[in-house]
């Protein structure tokens, strides 16, 4: 006898195919980083330069979002998501192919844009898919490429870089996304449009597309330059800022009728989760980005071996995914996100503590731990930002989510960057400066292992600095925490 919340075997088949057509960009989104010296190397250009394949896919991925609602309304979503792969199929062949870096960067626009589509329409189609009782636990298994590309992306690019090439990094996504079509195309159901006749928001689109996009621009600009205060960053997030409060009044002067309506703020559980997403971007992207770093900058690993140490973290959030999806669907979402915090805290801040000649095995349990919160934090807060809608309105709610969640995402990395660097640089300049005064009293014979010691010591403390700053960040998420739903207590309240 079946218990009142199992999932079909049919859904988990369908489940899983959506699963499967999102690996491909999980895993490039991932790949890229490691492959970003050997395409300056290759192209014989600047690491700036090069760096744009990173920023015009983010900036792509913002635009795209906001069309997702819109064409599941118009189309299909079956034959949306077979779109989506095939696009995403053919930038990642083009990039494979690509005779310089410009080609290569818009490419990487075609990439981004396919998978602005795709992260949205699985999570869409999930929603659809499934019933509320088993939301959580479905959305546990969206939530599995999410895991896996952060885990398995910078091995398998390491892999690749060093037996192979760069034009590999892309040339894998190609049997992925025809495999994901075919799929697609013979097992899944039909998910019909919504509303045919529904009229595109062009105007609430472009406002919203320039807001994600000059914030995104400005956040990574800000990580290229190492501090938030140059001119360029305060400009396109000053003009950021002007876009967000016009689409504010157009979605008074439309009456809601918007491609994101902000009636969807009276769901308290949209609210909290909204800014939960967006706070999580710096504990979690900005962790994921800053640890690799950390073993090859700080304890000098290899790249492929920095891949590996991150292994036991990633196995955590796959051991913790399928109980947080049933205890999301039994007792709500604010324990389940409030616990996973604060075990996500206790797994970071000893890195504020560690050293070089902190044994590995120390580290490889700290990081066992940090998996097991991290891996209980964004799912739950996605599920919950559907709580008390009914399905017209979550295209509309994956939007927000999903634009949240990617400006989150580019902002905590950018800042973690930005921090670090800075910090980095700023006692750097003061020992340069103590030195030159001759204000340490070292012996000429020492001078160079002086040198070589100390700013080995600074690079350690700015690495200590940025972990606890995401430590303090994860700390930040208990506040709108507080207005998610609670199943226990038999909370009812879901709106203001």
């Amino acid at each position: 006898m079946q218990s009142k919340n199992a999932i079909s075997k049919k859904t988990q088949m369908v489940a899983w195919i959506i699963v499967f057509g999102a690996m491909a960009p999980m895993l490039d989104t991932t790949m890229i980083n490691i492959a970003l010296n050997s395409l300056r190397l290759s192209f014989h250009s600047s690491l700036t330069t090069v760096q744009w394949t990173v920023t015009c896919y983010l900036l792509a991925t913002g635009v795209a979002v906001p069309f997702s609602s819109w064409l599941l309304n118009k189309f299909d979503g079956k034959k949306l998501f077979i779109f989506s792969e095939a696009l995403f199929g053919v930038g990642s062949l083009l990039a494979a192919i690509s005779p310089n870096v410009h080609f290569l960067i818009a490419m990487r626009l075609v990439q981004g844009f396919a998978d602005g589509l795709i992260t949205p329409l699985l999570i869409n189609l999930i929603v659809q898919l499934s019933g509320p009782e088993v939301l959580g636990q479905l959305m546990a298994t969206v939530g599995l490429p999410i895991i896996l590309g952060p885990l398995l992306g910078p091995v398998v690019g390491g892999v690749i870089i060093k037996f192979l090439s760069w034009h590999w990094i892309f040339w894998i996504n190609v049997p992925i996304t025809i495999m994901s079509v075919i799929l697609i195309a013979c097992k899944m159901p039909q998910f019909p449009p919504k509303d045919k006749q529904s009229k595109m928001d062009f105007v609430g689109i472009g406002l919203l597309v320039l807001l994600s996009s000059t914030v995104i621009y400005g956040v990574v600009e800000a990580g290229t330059k190492d501090t938030f205060l140059n001119r360029e960053t305060v400009d396109f997030l000053l003009f950021g800022l002007g876009m967000a409060i016009a689409y504010v009044v157009w979605a008074i002067v439309r009456h809601d009728r918007v491609v994101l309506p902000l009636s969807l703020f009276k769901f308290h559980a949209f609210t909290g989760s909204s800014i939960g997403i967006f706070i999580s971007g710096l504990f979690l992207n900005g962790a994921m980005l800053l640890l690799p770093l950390y073993f090859q900058n700080v304890r000098h690993m290899s790249v492929i071996a920095a891949a590996l140490a991150l292994i036991p973290q990633g196995l955590s959030m796959l051991i913790t995914r399928p109980f947080v999806g049933r205890l999301t669907d039994s007792i709500g979402a604010k324990y389940v996100v409030m616990v996973s915090i604060l075990i996500t805290f206790l797994g970071t801040i000893p890195f504020f503590w560690f050293t070089q000649k902190t044994a590995y095995w120390i580290i490889a349990l700290v990081l066992f731990v940090r998996g097991f919160g991290a891996g209980g934090v964004t799912m739950p807060l996605m599920a919950d930002s559907y709580t008390g809608m009914d399905k017209t309105q979550t295209p509309a709610a994956t939007i927000g989510s999903r634009i949240i969640q990617n400006v989150g995402g580019a902002f905590g990395s950018a800042l973690v960057t930005t921090l670090v660097t800075s910090f980095a640089n700023h006692n750097v300049h003061v020992f340069e400066r103590r030195l030159k005064n001759q204000q340490y009293q070292v012996k000429t014979s020492q001078l160079q292992q002086f040198v070589t010691q100390h700013l080995s010591h600074i690079r350690l403390e700015s690495y200590q600095y940025g972990f606890l700053i995401i430590s303090i960040s994860a700390i930040l998420i208990i506040l709108p925490t507080l207005l998610l739903s609670n199943k226990m207590s038999g909370e009812k309240k879901q709106s203001v």
